[in-house]
């Protein structure tokens, strides 16, 4: 499989097109047939009422998305257009472009819209049951252009711009991608609730702004997936970041998991079936292997105000209901059984709320420990999960 046509395929590729002419026109049905192949494995189908062919390009009419129990109303997505499509050995495809309609839903006194929404290189698999990646169809770019929910004519979200970008090493051995979400901005003083808004009001939370990153890689063979950045910045508030390693997550548990998946999705209704799947699911799980986890929160202002607004409530201040915290957590610590890192959770915590930086959580085993281990732990023995994972509280590091 390759993903990254040089020009000069690219030229000839045209030329054959040209001097073939119609015995080797594209067939927009075995497109979809081969998209919904995929699909299946999500329990999504997709129908149009019919399909255009012009040379390396397919417009596919009316399109309907189902997903779900089968009677359920379809989502009515409209037309598709499939940009320099070619066909390829063993009947895969690969669409330089696929544009959808721009998004403009009106519901009552609610309206939503999306504009510049598209795929770009995509792979589409000739069979679902290949080896490796040819099984599997993905993307190197998905992109959402500006967003904007609005209620009374009043915008309450919006969003600049959504970026995924997947790319494979030239050994097909790593996959890395990065995802963004820039310029989102939310407007909660529509909220109704008395209470909820004024907390907001309180909490300063009214207008709220910021915006979503992502970066990682998977090494396809011993399955491991490596999220270096999971994190949501949003001004006046705080940084929240995730990051971890996993092993085990292979091409063939990813497989088994969309069988299960799927097996749920076909009997909806069968309690019996939904149950077993979901017994199944959690064994597959078992598979897994964690390498290393970290949360870590940088605080912009959040914490004085939480604690000042939780201080009125109770008739004080913010400075004594941070020390009324402080003093309650060793007994809240005590009943958790996390034996001697407690004394480490108290001192990190107790120097955060003294001087709001930043609060990490960080998970590093001295080897990775399998996933089974860390379920018996927490069932049998829950005190030693903080040596077995390596488990470490600071702040302001």
């Amino acid at each position: 499989m390759t993903l990254h046509h040089s020009f000069k395929s690219l030229l000839a590729s045209a030329a054959v097109f040209g001097f073939a002419g119609q015995a080797l026109a594209l067939d927009g049905q075995d497109l979809l047939n081969k998209i919904n192949t995929s699909y299946a494995a999500g329990g999504g189908t997709i129908a149009a009422e019919s399909i255009e062919v012009s040379g390396s390009d397919i417009v596919m009419k009316n399109v309907k998305f189902s997903v779900g129990e089968a009677g359920e109303t379809p989502l009515a997505i409209g037309d598709l257009t499939f940009e320099g499509v070619t066909e390829e050995e063993g009947g895969s495809y690969q669409i330089e472009k696929v544009s959808f309609p721009e998004v403009n839903v009106k519901e009552e006194k609610s309206s939503i819209s999306v504009t510049d929404l598209y795929l770009s290189g995509v792979y589409v698999p000739g069979n679902p049951d290949a080896e490796g990646l040819d099984s599997m169809m993905f993307y190197e770019e998905a992109h959402s252009g500006p967003v904007d929910v609005s209620i009374d004519g009043k915008s309450v979200f919006s969003m600049e711009e959504a970026i995924a970008t997947i790319a494979l090493s030239e050994d097909e051995s790593t996959m890395t991608f990065e995802g963004s979400a820039t310029g989102f901005k939310a407007d909660l003083s529509s909220v109704e609730d008395p209470q909820a808004k004024q907390t907001i009001e309180a909490l300063q939370l009214t207008n709220l702004a910021g915006e979503i990153n992502m970066s990682g890689s998977w090494e396809i063979e011993d399955g491991t997936i490596d999220i270096d950045d999971y994190s949501f910045d949003v001004a006046n508030v705080g940084k929240l970041s995730m990051a971890f390693s996993l092993s085990g997550y292979t091409l063939d548990l990813i497989k088994q998991m969309q069988e299960q998946a799927r097996q749920m999705q076909a009997q909806p209704e069968n309690e019996q079936t939904q149950q077993a799947a979901g017994l199944a699911m959690l064994g597959l799980v078992q598979q897994l292997t964690l390498n290393s986890a970290q949360i870590r929160f940088d605080d912009a202002g959040i914490t004085k105000r939480g604690f000042d607004y939780a201080g009125k409530t109770q008739g004080t201040d913010g400075a004594q209901m941070a020390q009324m915290v402080k003093g309650m957590l060793p007994l809240l610590l005590a009943q958790a059984k996390l034996g001697a890192l407690q004394n480490d959770i108290t001192a990190a915590v107790n120097a955060y709320i003294d001087d709001p930086k930043a609060l990490t959580i960080a998970a590093a085993p001295a080897n990775p420990v399998a996933f089974p281990m860390i379920v018996g732990a927490a069932m049998g023995a829950p005190d030693t999960i903080p040596t077995l994972i390596g488990l470490k509280v600071t702040a302001n590091d």
